[in-house]
C-alpha cells in the first residue's frame, strides 16, 4: 500500500500517461471500436477508482498530498485552457445554455423530492434535512450545502450518510458523463439539435489556434507552465482574502472567478497566442481527472446502501427528465451534460467536462457552474421543505 505522497502522485501520473497512450499502442479495428466506446478519459476514471478500492494507496495517508496538488493544478489548468478562449465568440452561444442549466436544476430538485417520497420510510426520521443540504450542493456547491446545513440545524453526524452518497454517486455520475460525451453525434442526431452555433464557435477557436504555425518550443512550455502555477498560487491567496470580506462566495469560487478573468483577459493579448496552451492544458486535465478518481472508494457502497439507492433514483430521474427535455427542446449533448455537471459537480468538474468536449469552451462550464452558487441555497431550502411534507 502506497503511503508516501510523492509515490502516490508519481503512480497516478504514470497510470494516466499509460492509459492515454493505449489508442496509439493498439491500433487494430476492434481496439479502435473499444476506445470509441471507452475512451482513455473514462479508463482513467474507472481504472483509478478500482485501484483505490483495492487500496493500492492509503486514502488517509495521501489525503494531504491530494489536497496540496488537486486544486492548484486545477486552477493552473483552467488558466492555461482559458488562454485559448475568445469570449467574444463564446457569447454567440446564446440563451440555450441557460435553458439547459435551469432544466438541470429543476429536474435535480424534483429528483430529490421523488426519491425521498419513495425512500423516506427507510432513510430514517428527519433525513429530509440532510438531503436538503445535499440538494444545495448538487444545485450549486459546498458553500450552499453548509448554508442549508446551518439553516436547518443539521449536525455532522446526520450528514454522514448523505456525504457518502454524495461521494459515490457524484463520482460515478462524472464518469458516466465523461463516457456519454463521446456519443455526441448520435445524441444530437436523436434530438435533432442544431449544433451549428456551438460547432462554429468551437471550429473558429480551434482554427485560430491551428493558424498559429510557430513551432512548440521548450521555452514556451516553461513560461506557460510557470505562469499557470504562479497564477494558481497567487489567486488562491487572493481568493482566500476576498472570501473573508465577501462571504457570499467561498474561497474556491473567488479563486475560479479571478483565474477566469485573468485567463480571458490575457487570451486577447499576444500572451494568449503562445504555442503550447493546448498541449500543457491537456496534460494537466488528465492529471486532475486522475487525482479526482483516485479518491473514490467503491467499498464505501456497503456502508449506506439505502442512501446510495436514493442517490441513484435522483440521478436516474434527472437523466430521464433531461432526455425528455432534450428531445422536446432539441438540446445538444454539450448543453445537457455541462448543465447537469455544472449543478452536481460545480466549478471543480464542469470546466473539466467542457474541456473534454472542446478546450475552447471551458468558460461556458465555469459560467454555468457559477450560476449554481446563485440558486443553490434557495433551491435546496425549497426542496427540503417539499420533502418535509413526507415526514
Amino acid at each position: 500500500m502506497i503511503k508516501e505522497g510523492f509515490m502516490y502522485i508519481a503512480v497516478l501520473v504514470f497510470i494516466a500517461a499509460l492509459l492515454i497512450n493505449l489508442p496509439k499502442i493498439f491500433k487494430g479495428k476492434y481496439a479502435q471500436k473499444f476506445f470509441n466506446f471507452a475512451p482513455p478519459i473514462v479508463l482513467i476514471y474507472l481504472g483509478l477508482m478500482v485501484l483505490s478500492t483495492l487500496n493500492l494507496w492509503d486514502l488517509a495517508a495521501t489525503k494531504e498530498t491530494y489536497g496540496a496538488f488537486k486544486n492548484p493544478l486545477l486552477y493552473a489548468m483552467l488558466f492555461i485552457m482559458l488562454l485559448r478562449c475568445d469570449l467574444r465568440k463564446i457569447i454567440k452561444l446564446g440563451p440555450k445554455m441557460l435553458i439547459g442549466f435551469f432544466s438541470a436544476t429543476i429536474s435535480i430538485g424534483l429528483g430529490f423530492v421523488v426519491s425521498y417520497a419513495i425512500m423516506h420510510g427507510i432513510l430514517g426520521e428527519g433525513a429530509w434535512k440532510s438531503l436538503g443540504a445535499l440538494c444545495g450542493s448538487w444545485m450549486g456547491g459546498g458553500g450552499n450545502m453548509l448554508a442549508i446545513q446551518a439553516a436547518l440545524h443539521v449536525d455532522e453526524g446526520a450528514m454522514a450518510y448523505a456525504l457518502v452518497m454524495d461521494s459515490i454517486c457524484a463520482t460515478l455520475y462524472v464518469m458516466f458523463l465523461l463516457w456519454v460525451i463521446g456519443f455526441s453525434k448520435q445524441f444530437n442526431k436523436w434530438t435533432k439539435a442544431d449544433t451549428k452555433v456551438i460547432d462554429e464557435v468551437g471550429i473558429a477557436l480551434e482554427a485560430e489556434a491551428k493558424a498559429n504555425t510557430k513551432p512548440l518550443t521548450w521555452q514556451n512550455i516553461a513560461i506557460l507552465l510557470g505562469s499557470g502555477l504562479l497564477v494558481s498560487a497567487v489567486t488562491q491567496k487572493l481568493g482566500g482574502m476576498i472570501a473573508e470580506k465577501l462571504t457570499f462566495f467561498d474561497a474556491a469560487t473567488w479563486t475560479v472567478l479571478i483565474v477566469t478573468v485573468l485567463g480571458v483577459a490575457l487570451a486577447m493579448t499576444p500572451f494568449g497566442k503562445l504555442k503550447g496552451t493546448e498541449e500543457i492544458s491537456n496534460v494537466l486535465l488528465y492529471i486532475v481527472i486522475a487525482l479526482i478518481a483516485s479518491r473514490a472508494n467503491l467499498a464505501e457502497v456497503g456502508d449506506a446502501p439505502w442512501w446510495l439507492l436514493a442517490g441513484l433514483i435522483i440521478l436516474v430521474f434527472h437523466v430521464v427528465i433531461m432526455l425528455i427535455l432534450a428531445k422536446l427542446l432539441k438540446l445538444d449533448i454539450f448543453t445537457c451534460a455541462v448543465a447537469s455537471l455544472a449543478n452536481i459537480g460545480g466549478t471543480a468538474t464542469a470546466p473539466v467536462l467542457a474541456g473534454t468536449y472542446s478546450s475552447a469552451l471551458v468558460p461556458v462550464g465555469i459560467i454555468m457552474a457559477l450560476l449554481g452558487y446563485v440558486v443553490g441555497t434557495g433551491g435546496g431550502l425549497v426542496v427540503a421543505r417539499l420533502m418535509s411534507i413526507f415526514g
